[in-house]
Formats: C-alpha cells, sequence, structure tokens
C-alpha cells in the first residue's frame, strides 16, 4: 500500500507541475477575448461588402483557439489564431483564386486592416504584433459531404479541397467529455494514521482537461525537439494530424483502460498514437494516412506521402516524446524536476513552473502548512497535517 501511495501522490504532483506549464503557454482569457471582439469585426467588414461573393459570409473559428489546444510559439510572442471565412452561398462554380482575392481586397479597402494584411498561400493574415495573426481561409459548402463539410483552397489556389472545421470542432470536444476510469484508492484520512509508512496525499493540481492538455503537450514538445535537433521547420508533425491521433487514442484509451492516475492515462494515450496511421503499399511504396473522421477525402498524412521524411521525423519525435515523459517520474527535487522539464519542454517554462512552486511552498511555509513527506518531499495543504511539520522560515527577522 505504501508503495503505491507513493507513486500516485509522486505522479499528482507531476500532473500539478504539467498543468501549470500549459497555462504559462497557452492564450490568455483576455487575450481570447481580444481576439473574438477583432475576429467578429473582420466578419462584419467582410459581410458589408457589395461584392456578390461575399454575400451572407460569416467568420467562425478553427484549429487549436476553437478546441482549446493553443500552444505559443517558440521564438514569439504571437499566438495563431485560426478562422474561415465562409460562403455559404457558394458553389464549386467559382474558383479558389477568386476567392479568396475578393477577401483580401475587401481588406484592404480598409484602413484599419491594410496594414495588418499579409498575403498568405491559401488565406489572408492580419498581424497584430506581440498579441497574436489571425489566418483568414476561405471557404464554401461541399453539397457533397453529408456530414456538413466545406470546401477550403488547396495550397496552389488550383482546386477546392475537403474539409470540416466545424464537425472536426464537435467531435474533438465531445471526447473532451469522456471521463477516464480511475482505480479508487483508499484515502490516507481513514487509514491507520499510527502506522509510520503512511504519507500524505497533499491537495494537488488536476488538468483543466486532460485531452486538451495532452495536445498542448505533444504540441511543445514537437516544437521543441524540432528546434533543439534543428530539423527542417518544413518536416514538423502537422498540429492536426498530432490532435487527430491524440483524440483517436484518447477516446481508445478511456474506453478500454483503467487507470492509477492521470499521468499514466497521459502516457498511454500518447503510447497508442501510432495505432490509429493507416500504412498501405501503393505502388510498391509505403502510403500513410490519418483520416479526417469527419468528411470523406482529406487526409491529414498526405504529405508524407510526398515526402518519406516527414513520416521519419513524426516516428522519431514520437519516440523521444514517450522517453522523455516517462522520464519525468525520474525527476528528484525541484532541480532534477527543472532540468528534465527543460530538456522536454524549453527553460522558460520549467523556470516558470518550478518558480511558482517555489512560491507555494514558501506561502506554505509562512502560513504554517509545509510538511516533508517521506521519500516524497514538499507538499503543501491540508493533507500535509500528516506528514513532519517544517518550522516557519524565521530568516531576516521573520
Amino acid at each position: 500500500m505504501y508503495h503505491d501511495q507513493r507513486l500516485i501522490t509522486r505522479d499528482g504532483m507531476l500532473i500539478g507541475a504539467l498543468e501549470r506549464m500549459c497555462a504559462t503557454l497557452e492564450i490568455s482569457p483576455s487575450q481570447a477575448a481580444l481576439a473574438k471582439e477583432r475576429y467578429d469585426g473582420v466578419g462584419e467588414w467582410l459581410a458589408g461588402s457589395d461584392d456578390p461573393l461575399l454575400k451572407l459570409m460569416g467568420i467562425f473559428l478553427q484549429g487549436s483557439t476553437a478546441i482549446g489546444t493553443t500552444v505559443k510559439p517558440i521564438g514569439s510572442n504571437e499566438h495563431d489564431v485560426d478562422l474561415v471565412a465562409h460562403a455559404p452561398g457558394l458553389g464549386d462554380w467559382v474558383e479558389p483564386v477568386a476567392l479568396k482575392k475578393a477577401i483580401g481586397d475587401r481588406l484592404k479597402a480598409s484602413g484599419h486592416y491594410k496594414p495588418l494584411l499579409l498575403e498568405m498561400a491559401r488565406c489572408w493574415r492580419l498581424v497584430y504584433a506581440n498579441e497574436f495573426h489571425m489566418d483568414i481561409t476561405p471557404s464554401i459548402p461541399n453539397r457533397a459531404c453529408n456530414m456538413g463539410g466545406e470546401l477550403v483552397p488547396d495550397r496552389a489556389l488550383k482546386m477546392w479541397k475537403p474539409s470540416n472545421p466545424k464537425g472536426y470542432k464537435a467531435l474533438f470536444l465531445e471526447r473532451v467529455k469522456r471521463a477516464p476510469r480511475f482505480r479508487v484508492t483508499k484515502s490516507l484520512h481513514t487509514q491507520d494514521r499510527a502506522r509510520a509508512d503512511i504519507e500524505p496525499y497533499p491537495d494537488q493540481i488536476r488538468f483543466k482537461g486532460l485531452l486538451q492538455r495532452v495536445v498542448q503537450i505533444l504540441k511543445r514538445h514537437r516544437d521543441v525537439f524540432i528546434s533543439v535537433n534543428e530539423v527542417d521547420q518544413s518536416l514538423s508533425p502537422i498540429s492536426v494530424l498530432v490532435t487527430t491521433l491524440a483524440s483517436q487514442s484518447y477516446e481508445y484509451c478511456v474506453r478500454t483502460f483503467t487507470y492509477d492516475t492521470e499521468l499514466d492515462l497521459l502516457f498511454d494515450v500518447i503510447r497508442h498514437m501510432p495505432d490509429f496511421i493507416e500504412a498501405r503499399t501503393v505502388n510498391g511504396r509505403m502510403h500513410w494516412f490519418v483520416w479526417n473522421e469527419t468528411t470523406k477525402g482529406e487526409n491529414f498524412a498526405e504529405k508524407w506521402n510526398a515526402d518519406p521524411k516527414r513520416a521519419e521525423v513524426f516516428f522519431t519525435w514520437h519516440a523521444r516524446a514517450l522517453s522523455d515523459i516517462s522520464r519525468l517520474k525520474d525527476a528528484e527535487g525541484l532541480d532534477g524536476l527543472k532540468r528534465h522539464l527543460g530538456d522536454a519542454f524549453g527553460s522558460g517554462p520549467a523556470k516558470a513552473v518550478v518558480d511558482a512552486i517555489t512560491n507555494d511552498i514558501s506561502a506554505s511555509r509562512r502560513a504554517g502548512t509545509l510538511a516533508v513527506a517521506p521519500r516524497v518531499g514538499l507538499v503543501t495543504g491540508v493533507a500535509a497535517a500528516t506528514a513532519t511539520p517544517v518550522r516557519a522560515n524565521t530568516f531576516f527577522g521573520r
């Protein structure tokens, strides 16, 4: 019993550290509110155009901002906010290049938006320096999709290709609601506290959204891996592929297994991600498929089939992610935690996490609620009453 409870306590502390890290990387509530205000304004401006191509056009979120998995890019203060400019009355008789041009012309007609505007391959970007940038991708209805899908331009603007941002968001958020099963451990408050080997179960920080945190952890680890190993950025696993595999694996794991801790579930979700990659031999070559489950014909691994190095980078990164997250359990003390987090997720987030933990420890020390759990370390909270109290710091007259 002692061994099991010690592991659960340690894993809970690591989950708390990862939760703190994710919170430092995601878009803040104030940034999200500002972004909403601004993309609502963009939508109103586009819809107010006299151009018949923009009639009834509406703007909505897609991607990480829509599903709550944003991660600040390395070396930049700007979050990506991905938008869809949907023209519900149009069909595929409209060429992608024409609709994109109409959107760009309307944005250029605004003295407010013109200075912020950059043209990208498939979309227009509005850059709000040191805050976020908003990518606006044109779309039209996909009348052949019985799941409410859309058509978006390919990179060459030559043709429309299937997508379904709203359906993808709805499926992901349904999976978020799936609650994992955890083994019930007997509360330490009901155990015989006279036993010397009973450890305290501290107040713990848990993941605010387990699936969303898994995706954020993976995306941040990927970004650090690509940067540290100087991998060509164009070979980096794209976020929608990582997110899709994680969400499919999460659903499988919560349906199939029971876990001791959230950390065990995190590791298992990552471990099972490759199970949802389809591999086929086509004309003597390996081809890869990670399908969009909400529309027909969208393969998120499509670029792997044009450049096999992309698949190689994915599997190398995936193995490293498994290894690095597993090694977190070997961290000893705050210095060890900082080193392991730094190796996996970067020195900045690691420092922020350890500084926050240190501040909590200092506050608990002053409040007299800090304790040492045998072979676990410093813990805080009311449950720490079962551990050995640590006397208040009286340095410098305090």
